[in-house]
């Protein structure tokens, strides 16, 4: 678990982006472990604690192409 302070300008998806390396699926667990970012609006007040919980590694992704 690691805690971030909200710079100006921040997200809730910003800070996902830059601690876990994607979005998809990390945003609603983050959203989860920190109830009050719901009042808040989407832009984070600078100073805001957020904390980021321990999440598994994004499953690996696999492009499968068909060729005729």
């Amino acid at each position: 678990m690691t805690v971030r302070m909200g710079r100006q300008g921040d997200t809730v998806d910003m800070l996902c982006l830059a601690q876990y390396g994607r979005t998809d699926g990390v945003t609603e667990a983050v959203m989860a472990a920190n109830p009050h970012l719901r009042a808040l609006g989407p832009v984070l007040p600078v100073g805001t604690l957020v904390t980021l919980p321990a999440l598994p590694p994004a499953p690996e992704q696999t492009i499968t192409r068909f060729f005729e």
